[in-house]
């Protein structure tokens, strides 16, 4: 008798940016549902669009127009119905999507930490002082700052090899990757030292792949509900819920984390000056059924406390 889940399936495009941190996010979410659905892998074509951020590369994404600028191309193919789903890096993404679109389910959470790759020396604390440090996020750069305000921090964008290559040509003395990208592309071993989230929060979705569809495609969302982590999804509620209400963007420092711990959802976020001076935390818990109303009311609160620098003001 003929597989009636795979024959009730249509075929599926997956729409994704064309890096190789992206292909391995597309390939994961491939195989995650041809498994699920007993379908064969070339049911689901994987479909690379290039982004304003792949083009953009001699300034800082605060600068060219945040976050979406790795989803606004991918999100017009969705709405226009020319891929079915797309696949991005949970942390690219902004809090608010486009009319007709949503977050329909993430993959089990990697590991969240950023990786410290350092030309000569395998600590934070190794640098001289002046040390020329590169990366493209204000959040690293203010945490790196606030540890340690001797340092140079300067602008590095690229993908991971191109980043990786320019510490090794000594451009720079050293760069800040999220872990789990490093790990995805068989790079780990490249990593000096892991920063410890209990002094260097990551990005609000760092570590998670998100997938987007369109609102009323139900065989769309009913194929992806196969292969969604409810806790990712949770902990991911929380966190953007927080970075939207602090109208979170390229252009402020913000880390958060939510953990899933029981019957509860524990979240710590930050927000900073761009130079980490001035900086306000929180650090609060609810039950799993209130995530975003945690992280919508956390954000809320840090509105209302943080250092007028922090909030860029």
């Amino acid at each position: 008798m003929p597989d009636t889940t795979t024959a009730s399936m249509p075929r599926l495009a997956i729409g994704t940016r064309g890096s190789p941190l992206a292909l391995w996010q597309a390939h994961a979410v491939r195989d995650a549902l041809a498994a699920a659905h007993r379908r064969p892998v070339d049911s689901i074509t994987i479909e690379v669009i290039r982004t304003s951020g792949d083009t953009i590369q001699d300034r800082a994404l605060s600068e060219a127009g945040g976050k979406g600028l790795f989803t606004k191309e991918i999100e017009e193919a969705l709405l226009d119905k020319r891929i079915d789903l797309a696949v991005h890096s949970a942390k690219d993404m902004a809090t608010q999507l486009p009319d007709g679109l949503y977050l329909s389910g993430f993959l089990p959470r990697a590991d969240v930490r950023d990786a410290l790759i350092l030309r000569a020396g395998t600590r934070l604390e190794d640098l001289p002082a002046g040390a020329r440090i590169g990366t493209a996020s204000l959040r690293r750069e203010a945490q790196l700052r606030r540890l340690r305000p001797d340092l140079d921090v300067s602008l590095l964008r690229g993908n991971v090899h191109t980043r990786l290559a320019k510490v090794q040509g000594g451009t720079f003395d050293g760069t800040l990757l999220a872990l789990a990208g490093l790990t995805r592309l068989g790079l780990a071993h490249e990593a000096s030292s892991i920063l410890d989230t209990t002094h260097f929060l990551p990005a609000v979705g760092q570590g998670a792949v998100a997938i987007e569809s369109r609102l009323g495609d139900d065989v769309t969302t009913a194929a992806i509900a196969a292969i969604a982590c409810r806790d990712t999804g949770i902990a991911l509620a929380a966190e953007r819920a927080f970075l939207g209400a602090l109208d979170g963007s390229c252009r402020t420092p913000i880390a958060g984390l939510a953990t899933v711990e029981g019957d509860q959802v524990h979240l710590r976020g930050l927000i900073l000056s761009p130079d980490g001076t001035d900086a306000a935390e929180i650090d609060e818990r609810a039950p799993l059924a209130e995530a975003a109303r945690l992280g919508a009311e956390a954000g809320a609160r840090l509105r209302t406390t943080a250092p007028a620098r922090a909030l860029g003001l």
